[in-house]
């Protein structure tokens, strides 16, 4: 009778492998930490967190902060990430203030760079592009997004009013989202938000 051995471990990859390889050949880990800057007391850059973000996403579930380290709990993240990245680097407090710096930088800029490099890549053409709008109606207050406080030196969230409303509703305050793609293959350029007016 053979025994066990204790010490396998499996780990599951499935299709993550292939997005973290994308996210390695567009360079997405590089890009965000040469934006944002690397600190020396960080365990994890910003850009390997992001990475995480994107990884979770595309593993099709959708948790709290505070349980998004146990999504990697089963996946071999040395082989994901880099050699010594643990699910616990993952925590609610690092991916919190990493959303925080992405916000204050400005996500807009980061998508851009992100789609050029995706283009220069797989050398998409630019030469032609298409701009399409979605008005988004929402409901309830936004007290935070309606101040005009011009001393306030801290970015303000995306500006909720009224306006003409694409679903035929005045009554609902809404956003509005403007998408440009390429005309090869519909890859995203840029997403800006405008408030409706």
């Amino acid at each position: 009778m053979s025994q066990l051995n204790n010490d396998i471990k499996i780990k599951n990859l499935n299709h993550l492998g292939i997005i973290a390889g994308i996210i390695d050949e567009i360079g997405i880990v590089e890009i965000i930490n040469e934006r944002l800057g690397v600190k020396a007391q960080e365990k994890v850059s910003t850009g390997i967190i992001v990475k995480g973000i994107i990884i979770n996403a595309m593993g099709f579930l959708s948790s709290p902060l505070y349980l998004f380290s146990h999504f990697f709990d089963d996946k071999p993240t040395e082989h994901l990430f880099v050699e010594g990245i643990l699910p616990e680097h993952f925590n609610d407090d690092r991916l919190g203030k990493v959303l925080d710096r992405l916000f204050e930088f400005g996500l807009d800029k980061i998508f851009l760079a992100i789609s050029l490099a995706a283009c220069q890549i797989y050398k998409i053409d630019k030469s032609c592009s298409h701009l399409d709008s979605s008005s988004i109606s929402v409901q309830g207050d936004y007290l935070i997004c309606n101040k005009e406080d011009k001393d306030n030196s801290e970015p303000l969230p995306i500006k909720i009013t009224h306006g003409h409303s694409k679903d035929k509703r005045p009554d609902l305050k809404q956003f509005l989202i403007n998408l440009i793609v390429s005309g090869d293959n519909g890859v995203p350029f840029c997403l800006v938000r405008f408030p409706c007016a």
